[in-house]
């Protein structure tokens, strides 16, 4: 029996230099990390990349922060770490069929929501309010502080030191001194595989919210037929079938609706891409307009949708109510840590800090899951609570 080389690092170094796009990012041309590190011998920097995120107290904590709907309220409903599994699904298939780096675009997904704070759709914005005297609150400014400050794991530097590339993908559009896209000249957008993860992101939390909307029974039939996307995907189903139990008409449309979505978002890239005469990384980075995205007819659609999620799902009264409750405990929460900092961990407590402590409390919330800030609250606040 016949024994194949092990592969190294530069092998794979070289594979991506003969077979990915031209305007693909090379891992082998990395920008490099904020610390200087060696190389590994057989992962690239990308897959370390990967592998850091993965192992990071913050993506672990990403399986109890919500979506939309809180962590006890059902475990069918989607979680920030589920939702990130499915966008690095997404973009890994973009990227395999465009020929792009599917180690970056993963990389990029996997740590998209690294900087999401507990309960959903609404703890950006509750944060935001309490820190709009201390420079405010942005989950994607908030990743790129946990992956480059918070996260601990090394004995020579804070944080996870990942590739410029990847800082580049969290950072997304959020303007910001710390966003490394905002120190080069001339740079207008990230790479493509950015694009691709923040699309992805995009095509996955629609259809997936508009999946757990009609699971939780707060959309009805009746309501979503009044979506384009979700009546020329049904028709042909109840043609072809019939009688369709509707858990399987849902899950069959939502699933037609993804690939309808994945199907334009490449034909549509490609051809801005020929068009505008892209070539190489910096001619993506320089372009006077995003490459990526949707046709105009997609577009609108896919906004139709937008809509119709916050007008049905959204502003519905449960999701309301539980906006005012989760509002309420992160309130709470900012308060009586500003009032009295000794309640807070000694770790969070620490002295020599550069940051203010409003910024170190909102670093110690904003990574709270769902349970431990519920939990936290209660244990405040009830007197018959222990601890």
């Amino acid at each position: 029996m016949k024994f194949e080389k092990l592969v190294k690092r530069q092998d794979i170094e070289e594979l991506e230099d003969n077979n990915l796009a031209s305007y693909a990012v090379k891992s082998g041309k990395s920008k490099g990390r904020q610390h200087k590190e060696k190389e590994h011998s057989y992962r690239t920097r990308f897959q370390r990349d990967r592998d850091r995120v993965i192992h990071s107290s913050a993506f672990r904590r990403l399986e109890y922060k919500t979506q939309v709907f809180v962590y006890h309220e059902g475990d069918y409903y989607r979680t920030r770490l589920t939702h990130s599994m499915e966008v690095a699904q997404i973009a890994r298939s973009i990227c395999k069929s465009m020929q792009l780096n599917e180690d970056l675009a993963e990389s990029i997904a996997l740590s998209h929501d690294l900087g999401h704070p507990p309960f959903g759709h609404t703890g950006q914005k509750i944060l935001n309010g309490l820190l709009k005297n201390h420079g405010g609150f942005e989950h994607n400014k908030q990743g790129l502080r946990v992956v480059r400050l918070l996260e601990k794991k090394y004995p020579e530097f804070s944080g996870l030191n990942l590739t410029w590339e990847l800082q580049e993908g969290i950072s997304k559009h959020s303007v910001d001194i710390k966003n490394p896209i905002m120190g080069m000249k001339g740079y207008n957008f990230p790479s493509l595989e950015a694009q691709v993860a923040d699309c992805s992101d995009s095509i996955a939390y629609n259809a997936h919210d508009l999946d757990d909307g009609i699971t939780s029974g707060l959309l009805n039939l009746g309501q979503v037929r009044k979506l384009e996307l979700w009546r020329e995907h049904e028709k042909p189903l109840e043609q072809k079938y019939k009688n369709l139990d509707f858990k399987l008409k849902k899950y069959q449309v939502v699933r037609q609706i993804i690939n309808n979505l994945i199907s334009d978002f490449r034909k549509t890239t490609l051809k801005n891409l020929k068009a505008n005469k892209i070539k190489s990384v910096d001619d993506v980075r320089c372009a006077k307009k995003r490459v990526a995205g949707f046709s105009k007819g997609m577009s609108e659609k896919n906004a139709e949708l937008k809509r119709f999620l916050h007008k049905n799902l959204y502003n519905h009264r449960k999701v309301k109510r539980m906006e005012f409750k989760s509002e309420m405990c992160l309130t709470g929460l900012f308060n009586a840590f500003t009032a009295n900092p000794a309640l807070l961990p000694e770790s969070v407590q620490r002295e020599g800090s550069h940051d203010s402590l409003q910024r170190r409390i909102c670093d110690y919330i904003s990574g709270m899951t769902d349970r431990y800030a519920i939990s936290e609250y209660k244990k405040l606040y009830s007197p018959g609570d222990k601890d």
